[in-house]
């Protein structure tokens, strides 16, 4: 039954990598208090969308992966001179 929720929500990060922000509820703007004045939400940048947990994971293990392995074949390059 975890293996079949884990493929899920990977499979669900895979297709949705955004969810709306917390912040402005997806509209990617407020409106001031005082002046009713509209600004851009500073936690997305005015998209209205973040990142998932599940997508922020596999984004950083892929990075991790292909930074050991250009410095693995930059040492392998290196043995052969």
């Amino acid at each position: 039954m975890l293996t079949l929720v884990t493929l899920g929500y990977s499979w669900s990060c895979a297709v949705y990598p955004y969810k709306p922000c917390r912040s402005c509820r997806g509209f990617g703007s407020f409106r001031s208090p005082l002046l009713r004045a509209i600004r851009l939400c500073r936690r997305c940048n005015g998209t209205g969308r973040t990142l998932r947990a599940g997508r922020r994971a596999y984004n950083t293990c892929l990075r991790t992966r292909r930074s050991y392995r250009d410095l693995r074949d930059r040492d392998r390059r290196d043995d052969n001179r």
